[in-house]
């Protein structure tokens, strides 16, 4: 049951020139970036060791980031390859198959790598890895696509581990990098008491408030309820939940009223204005009922994570910390909603990795809107 589970519930390298460099009027075009919330700017320079200015910059760096790669994601077509942003978010390298699409990065204000392997085909591998029996999967903790070294990377116990999923997958070895590590993800999950909402004597974290019609209710993570499970305070029902395989699920709460907000530093709100994803090296922050606001960078996107209850893909993997109790909770990079916690492993005292399920697929599969500011 439940609740007797401890759950959280050669090539040319390139660069978007953003604020604090020098810019070209193609990444200076385009609306300003958003007003960043004082709550944000606090838990930045708390977790990522920035000065006030350095994340006001960064967050601004982040923004213009997003609107360039939506753009290039889409004209670029079957060969782009991915986008990620280095280590101060001041440059953001966009992948391509196809050299002569360089004059088009740029004059985006960004400058190309150009790569074997484009983003459809990695995904394409990835999606194999995810398909296989689950007795192939023992020993591989988890597995995703790395833009950055144009691969799909496993991380196993040992290399013969990875290396046998990656064979029963029949992916080919040149896609395939299999790190061995020690990381163990767990679903993060708390028996106990708190704030947030309930399942019987279980604790989950709410993730974004939404609306399907006129009825009000809330995302969050799957393995946190079932369809049909009540939940108090807010009282409502789930109306939809998936875990393993996804790990989102959709709460009706009658009489409430939806905000769009997250609870940030200090219990702030943080304003919810969209869930346009952030790319790859972007910083991104949780809000959960266990560890409140914590932030970190974005290290992958479409993970999969082998859970003791089962495999969860399409996951987002963060260097953000979490604990149990903090299943279910916001992801959001500035004021751009990202996901609901899933699970992960380490803790907020010694650092972690947190993974979340992208909202937008939430949104789609159960027909919700986004309560936005």
């Amino acid at each position: 049951m439940l609740s007797q589970r401890s759950l959280l519930a050669g090539t040319a390298l390139v660069a978007l020139c953003l604020a604090g460099t020098t810019t070209t009027a193609s990444a200076q075009s385009g609306p300003s970036p958003s007003a960043p919330e004082s709550s944000m700017l606090e838990a930045l320079q708390r977790d990522l060791g920035l000065s006030e200015q350095q994340a006001v910059t960064r967050l601004a760096n982040e923004e213009r980031a997003a609107r360039a790669d939506s753009s290039l994601s889409s004209s670029l077509g079957e060969a782009y390859a991915g986008s990620w942003l280095n280590g101060d978010a001041s440059r953001l390298t966009v992948a391509t198959t196809d050299a002569a699409q360089s004059e088009a990065i740029k004059a985006q204000g960004a400058l190309p790598v150009v790569v074997p392997r484009t983003l459809a085909q990695l995904n394409a591998a990835k999606d194999r890895l995810d398909q296989v029996a689950d007795q192939a999967k023992t020993g591989a903790a988890l597995w995703y696509v790395d833009v950055t070294t144009n691969s799909v990377v496993i991380k196993a116990a040992d290399q013969a581990a990875g290396e046998a999923l990656a064979a029963a997958a029949g992916v080919d070895a040149g896609t395939v990098r299999v790190e061995v590590s020690g990381e163990r993800p767990q679903p993060f999950m708390n028996i106990i008491g708190g704030a947030a909402y309930y399942i019987g004597s279980s604790r989950c974290s709410i993730g974004f408030s939404v609306t399907r019609g006129s009825t009000p209710g809330f995302v969050t993570a799957g393995h946190c309820g079932r369809a049909g499970s009540r939940t108090t305070n807010p009282t409502g029902t789930f109306q939809g939940s998936s875990f393993p395989g996804n790990d989102y699920a959709w709460v009706a709460t009658p009489g409430h009223t939806p905000q769009p907000w997250v609870r940030g530093s200090g219990g702030a709100n943080v304003i919810v204005r969209g869930s346009t994803q952030a790319v790859v090296g972007a910083s991104i922050c949780r809000s959960g009922s266990t560890t409140g606001w914590r932030c970190g960078v974005i290290q992958q996107h479409n993970a999969s994570v082998t859970y003791p209850q089962g495999t969860v893909g399409g996951l987002t993997r963060t260097t953000v910390c979490a604990q149990p109790g903090d299943s279910g909770g916001s992801f959001i990079s500035g004021s751009q909603a990202q996901g609901v916690t899933s699970g992960g492993s380490g803790n907020c005292t010694t650092g972690g990795t947190t993974y979340h399920q992208p909202v937008n697929e939430i949104l789609s599969v159960y027909g919700l809107t986004l309560r936005v500011g």
